[in-house]
């Protein structure tokens, strides 16, 4: 996947949460994050850091996938696109 694509899955990510009662205070508890949203969404590490959070549970990951309409693959995909996200080989 490209970084401009998991960028893109990631905003979605990040508007799925907002408007989701339940999680998005988990979120933002377990995150930190508070003050402008705005100018952390564009920030790739805010980013990966919302994928990394959805990627926690499995139930998350395929609810958000199932409102948006992608595979199940997508957000890790998109996290292994962002900094920080590469698969780790330990051989």
């Amino acid at each position: 996947m490209r970084r401009e694509d998991a960028e893109v899955v990631a905003l979605q990510v990040l508007a799925w949460l907002a408007g989701n009662d339940e999680l998005w205070p988990v979120f933002l508890g377990s995150t930190g994050a508070t003050g402008d949203l705005r100018t952390a969404a564009q920030d790739p590490t805010f980013l990966a850091a919302l994928l990394d959070f959805l990627t926690q549970d499995d139930a998350w990951v395929m609810a958000f996938c199932d409102a948006e309409g992608l595979s199940y693959e997508t957000p890790m995909a998109a996290r292994q696109a962002l900094p920080g996200g590469g698969m780790v080989h330990w051989t």
